[in-house]
């Protein structure tokens, strides 16, 4: 298959892949955040790991806050 160029793309799909550009870099900035700023005794795991797990496109982040976060 060979390889597509961002010109190849259509309007639509370039906004497309925009939006979900936004939309991780949203996630990864709000995940880094939160660890950075929550207390090391509500957050489950070492801090460590959860700031390089949020690095892992979309799923890192979401499973952050869903699974790392003590309430």
């Amino acid at each position: 298959m060979a390889s597509r160029r961002l010109s190849d793309l259509s309007g639509r799909q370039r906004r497309l892949l925009g939006a979900a550009a936004a939309a991780q870099l949203g996630l990864l900035a709000a995940a880094l955040i939160d660890v950075r700023r929550r207390p090391r005794d509500q957050v489950r795991g070492p801090k460590k790991l959860w700031t390089a797990v949020s690095f892992v496109n979309f799923v890192g982040p979401i499973s952050y806050f869903v699974f790392g976060r003590k309430k």
